[in-house]
């Protein structure tokens, strides 16, 4: 197997031919790990240097990737990062073809430890657990002389679908499921208009992404905070136009009476549906529920087009497990060299 290590940016370039379809080869097909999203994270914030290790079968087929860089921390010397940790991605793995993945794994280790002169220290970030980089490298790196961390990061509740809309409102408890209709009947009230839309062709991208922003941070004091860095309102709006260009985007608004009152950025990719972030007008519209109406409309278009999973991505909050949410785990991954 030979092992290439890249440190220039031209190295997306030399690998978007081949990125992607590895990916689907892997068991960590995510949309956060796709080519256009690693190179869009990279170029919003380049937080310290590229070091993406390749890894080529003998006819030099590209069966492993591991998408790293290394930043300077003034306590902990240099450290081996995921492209996109952490704050903005979800899920974060080593990409790696299925039928090679443990050689690949080896290869990397076996690399880890011939150039430790590199680096000092091994923090990866947002692992899912059923991850490779969870399931499998730790032990790898143990059986090597690596003294490894894992600690639990957060919760993304999903919800796996198993029929129809009426089949998902009898899963929900019977509570949440009364309260779910109410809602949806008052929104759906004498006089309120209600309409919703996803962004498609016929649509200013541009100028919908302004909107969404604006109700974004309209929402929490945290997300004004957020927005207030140019660098994420720049990825923000890189990132959306990317996926956006590979139907991978779905950003979707609910408006009463004309006025635009919540609003959900969305990734569609391999069958799920992803729930990125949200924009409320609570002050305006908060007697209808449009968050919680328009994630009801979201889940009910996602089970008529047959997606199989929608997933709510980190957190906890009590919406989600509302909506029907089963908690799965992502974790985060230290290393250090023992010997």
């Amino acid at each position: 197997m030979e092992l290439t290590a890249y440190n220039q940016f031209s190295l997306f370039n030399d690998l978007q031919p081949e990125w992607n379809d590895l990916l689907s080869r892997s068991a960590s097909n995510r949309i956060f790990s796709t080519w256009e999203w690693q190179s869009t994270w990279w170029q919003s914030y380049e937080p310290g240097s590229l070091w993406v290790i390749t890894c080529r079968d003998s006819d030099g087929k590209l069966i492993g990737l591991a998408p790293w860089f290394i930043e300077n921390n003034a306590e902990k010397g240099r450290i081996i990062c995921s492209i996109g940790c952490r704050e903005v991605t979800d899920y974060l793995d080593i990409i790696a073809d299925q039928a090679h993945t443990e050689a690949v794994l080896n290869s990397l280790t076996a690399y880890l430890r011939e150039h430790r002169d590199q680096f000092d220290h091994i923090e990866l970030c947002n692992i899912p657990e059923d991850s490779i980089s969870y399931q499998n490298f730790p032990k790898i790196l143990e059986n090597n002389g690596f003294t490894i961390r894992l600690t639990h990061e957060d919760v993304c509740p999903i919800i796996r679908f198993t029929g129809n809309w009426e089949d998902f409102l009898s899963s929900l408890d019977k509570k949440d499921r009364h309260e779910l209709r109410r809602k949806i009947r008052r929104a759906e009230g004498v006089g309120n208009d209600m309409q919703w839309y996803i962004v498609g062709a016929e649509h200013n991208l541009e100028t919908e992404m302004e909107r969404f922003l604006e109700m974004m941070a309209a929402s929490s004091p945290d997300k004004t905070r957020f927005l207030s860095d140019p660098n994420n309102v720049k990825f923000f709006k890189s990132v959306s136009a990317v996926m956006h260009a590979k139907g991978w985007l779905q950003l979707i608004f609910l408006t009463f009476n004309g006025k635009h009152a919540a609003a959900y950025l969305n990734f569609d990719y391999n069958k799920q549906i992803l729930v990125y972030n949200s924009g409320l007008l609570q002050s305006e519209f908060g007697q209808l529920s449009p968050g919680i109406v328009l994630l009801s409309l979201d889940i009910k278009h996602a089970i008529e087009t047959g997606h199989t999973v929608f997933d709510f991505l980190q957190g906890n909050e009590v919406y989600k497990y509302r909506m029907g949410g089963v908690d799965t785990h992502v974790y985060n991954l230290e290393a250090d060299l023992s010997d």
